[in-house]
């Protein structure tokens, strides 16, 4: 089951089309959804939790927490939609593509991918891509 929830005024559209796609992600991995949770907040929230729980003085657009048992796919996803916009700038993308780019690496993540050295990053980033290309949703 995935749950979306927000600290922020973003708000998704068609919520339905990105659980499937999210179920689908998880699926294509040989894995079970579990729980998942997406929390849509700003830098200041994800800074604060990055700070008191990783005892990290720096922004980024995604944290994670593993509750992952076995195959069974499970987790919060912290996404700062204000580190998603500015991404869109930096990687010259859409806002809807890095979205789902953040969206599918919480996931990855929990699937056992890495992104710690570069051969990791590169492997990291070509099952990112593969898993937007699964979305097919009209934005």
């Amino acid at each position: 089951m995935v749950i979306f929830n927000y600290e922020t005024d973003f708000q998704l559209e068609n919520e339905s089309d990105y659980e499937q796609w999210i179920d689908a992600v998880i699926e294509s991995e040989g894995k079970e959804p579990g729980e998942i949770n997406y929390i849509f907040c700003d830098d200041e929230y994800l800074h604060n939790i990055n700070m008191q729980y990783l005892n990290h003085d720096t922004l980024t657009d995604i944290i994670s927490f593993d509750y992952c048992i076995g195959d069974l796919i499970s987790g919060d996803i912290f996404v700062s939609i204000e580190r998603v916009q500015d991404n869109t700038k930096e990687y010259e993308v859409s806002f809807n593509e890095e979205l789902l780019r953040v969206l599918a690496h919480g996931i990855l993540h929990y699937c056992g991918y890495k992104d710690k050295t570069e051969e990791e990053a590169l492997l990291m980033r070509s099952k990112e891509q593969e898993k937007i290309n699964m979305f097919h949703v009209e934005q």
